[in-house]
């Protein structure tokens, strides 16, 4: 069955649509990048064209240009008795509108560590060894859960490998914790701007979710915070206190007791995503701080700090927790392929040697994308990280998606504020990922240099009246 979007949501989900002209094409366009980035999800039923021309004070001739143009690219389907519905999107119809052979930065995804194809062939050499084994391994291979565990002790938190679940990746790690931890209806507090596939998922178990800003500028709202946990005593708490995604935030010692203090007033379990936490470029990696409940679910992968299409992550939580989440687990598989389990074996104990070779190149795709942006778009707010994997730079005006879908246009793939908020809101934000070549981030902010001058070219309020006079130029441009 088809889910439906009202007019009203559609409208707070276009945010400052109407950047360029003709009206019906920006409609379109804003609508595309909705879909490409999941906001919309496929099979989704659209408002009729009168009731959101309606909301968005504009003729039914624009919204029904915009609508052809859609079905034209492949981003809906007319059916009878549901009106325009979202398609799935296959790489067909999202090249019909970009070009994917572009500069893709939409993935926060540095590339293989040079290191690992070594470690691959290696673990081929043992294959017979390997398929002994049955194949199907719910909990984790124990070598593999006891590196994970003697890693988490040398940074000062204690840990067996019973308190260890493999899993393939950290996404499928938050999946498994939502899918056993929490019930229709229930809350959960999660940072807003945040990972969007972590929203994702806890929407996606009907989880109702509670924001708590976090800027660049001053960290997170404890305030917020401290009354969200009191008043909607959430079951989970989704944080990421060390390079935090997107904004780059590391939690000081008096955030990190906060959250800790009101999780457990509140009876809250806190999951702690640690995908980031060793992603340090300037400072050696340092213990894990204390201040946060250690009894925390965190979970972590090696995506980030060796190959994202290395699929391993986990979930360090009590042997309890973790014996609930092997009861459930088979529902949603029946483990982790030991290939990679033994291939990441390997990694995991090796990444003293591998992640200081990261944080070079992290640093120097930082340093590249920090000097390119003073230099082309100086008006820009550009923080200053220490670690991580993006920069969550602002614009100073409500841009971002009319800035994304130009360049985008132009071979430059990113994906907008809004799509990190939680409660809508963000435009004035574009997280820019520094994991490509330096060369390549060069070439990126030429780019957005020149898409930021066009976007804000055609930066200007249409009113109602203007709109109308302009719908018949809309219609004639759309015929041709």
């Amino acid at each position: 069955m088809d889910s439906r979007l009202s007019a009203r949501a559609l409208v707070d989900l276009l945010g400052l649509w109407r950047t360029t002209e003709p009206a019906y094409d920006a409609l379109a366009d804003a609508i595309r990048l909705l879909c490409l980035d999941n906001r919309i999800a496929p099979e989704t039923a659209l408002p009729a064209e009168r009731e959101l021309a309606t909301a968005l004070a504009v003729s039914r001739t624009t919204v029904a240009a915009a609508y052809r143009s859609l079905r034209a690219t492949g981003h809906i389907a007319s059916r009878q008795g549901s009106g325009s519905v979202t398609r799935p999107l296959g790489r067909t119809a999202a090249a019909r509108w970009f070009d994917r052979e572009g500069i893709d930065l939409q993935q926060a995804s540095p590339p293989a560590w040079p290191g690992l194809p070594g470690v691959i062939a290696e673990v081929a050499g043992s294959a017979t060894a390997l398929v002994s084994r049955s194949g199907y391994d719910i909990l984790g291979h124990l070598e593999l859960r006891t590196a994970i565990a003697e890693r988490y002790t040398r940074r000062g938190l204690p840990t067996s490998p019973a308190q260890i679940m493999v899993s393939n990746g950290a996404q499928h790690a938050l999946n498994l914790i939502a899918g056993t931890l929490l019930r229709r209806g229930d809350r959960v507090l999660i940072e807003t701007p945040t990972y969007p596939h972590a929203a994702e998922t806890f929407r996606r178990a009907d989880a109702r979710l509670v924001g708590v800003p976090v800027t660049v500028e001053d960290g997170w709202d404890l305030d917020r915070a401290t009354q969200a946990f009191a008043r909607t005593r959430p079951v989970l708490a989704y944080l990421m206190p060390e390079f935090q995604n997107p904004t780059g935030r590391t939690m000081t010692a008096a955030e990190r007791a906060v959250f800790a203090r009101a999780a457990h007033d509140a009876g809250s379990a806190l999951i702690v995503d640690d995908t980031t936490a060793e992603l340090a470029i300037d400072d050696p990696l340092p213990p894990i701080p204390a201040g946060l409940d250690t009894a925390a679910l965190r979970v972590g992968s090696l995506g980030k700090s060796v190959w994202g299409g290395l699929r391993i992550g986990w979930i360090r939580a009590s042997e309890e927790t973790i014996r609930r989440l092997r009861a459930a687990r088979a529902s949603f598989d029946l483990g982790t392929p030991d290939l990679d389990q033994a291939v990441a074996t390997r990694v995991v104990t090796r990444l003293d040697e591998i992640l200081p070779q990261r944080a070079a190149l992290l640093g120097a795709g930082r340093d590249a994308l920090g000097d390119a942006l003073a230099a082309r778009l100086p008006s820009w707010s550009v923080p200053t990280v220490r670690g991580g994997v993006a920069l969550w730079v602002g614009l100073g005006a409500p841009l971002s998606s009319a800035l994304v879908i130009d360049a985008a246009q132009h071979g430059l793939h990113l994906s907008p504020g809004p799509r990190f908020a939680v409660e809508g809101g963000q435009e004035r934000h574009l997280r820019i990922p520094f994991t490509a070549e330096p060369r390549e981030l060069v070439r990126a902010v030429d780019v957005l240099a020149g898409s930021w001058e066009r976007v804000t070219a055609g930066d200007r309020v249409t009113t109602a009246a203007e709109e109308r006079d302009g719908a018949g130029h809309a219609l004639a441009e759309a015929l041709v």
